[in-house]
């Protein structure tokens, strides 16, 4: 057995670049289902981005694409999920983009509505999927990640801690 690691910066791009290609072609077959997922991060319904998420992930991930660091772990999340909201024509997305005092995951901005978002995914280790969340969110308040929102002028801002383990999630927030 061995470990492979992504070696820099600009692999680690191209690998989430061609994850990104892949899962645009998923995700467009399924379009509606799309739609309704990100939608959910607007509206703050935990509940469908959780089910919505977990139904994702056993569709189509294995558990062998997380025997790795837990560093990359939680890249490889994160990567989903930029190739998801990816489809949405009406969203700035940025990914581990400076705000506050750090690098935010994942930083959307949907102009037409005044509302930002920022993600920060963690990978649960032994399912402890409510400490990883939890760490998630005071991450976010720690480090300040929404202070780049309230400076473009986002009224409404939603915090997710989203902690993943294998082929599962769980989604906690808070709004502001």
């Amino acid at each position: 057995m061995t470990e492979l690691v992504i070696p820099n910066r600009e692999i680690n791009w191209i690998f989430v670049e061609q994850i990104r290609e892949w899962f645009n072609e998923e995700v467009s077959r399924d379009s509606q289902k799309l739609q309704s997922f990100c939608r959910a991060f607007e509206e703050n319904d935990t509940a469908a981005i959780e089910e919505g998420f977990n139904a994702y992930l056993r569709k189509t991930i294995s558990i062998r694409d997380t025997y790795t660091r837990k560093e990359m772990k939680e890249n490889f999340y994160h990567g989903i999920l930029l190739g998801i909201f990816g489809n949405m024509d009406d969203w700035d997305i940025q990914s581990n983009a400076e705000s506050g005092e750090g690098y935010s995951d994942i930083t959307v901005e949907i102009e037409s509505r005044g509302t930002g978002i920022v993600i920060e995914l963690k990978y649960a280790e032994n399912a402890a999927f409510d400490d990883a969340c939890r760490e998630a969110l005071q991450q976010i308040r720690d480090r300040n990640y929404e202070e780049v929102l309230i400076d473009d002028g986002m009224k409404t801002i939603r915090r997710y801690g989203i902690a993943c383990y294998k082929k599962r999630c769980r989604v906690i927030s808070e709004a502001r």
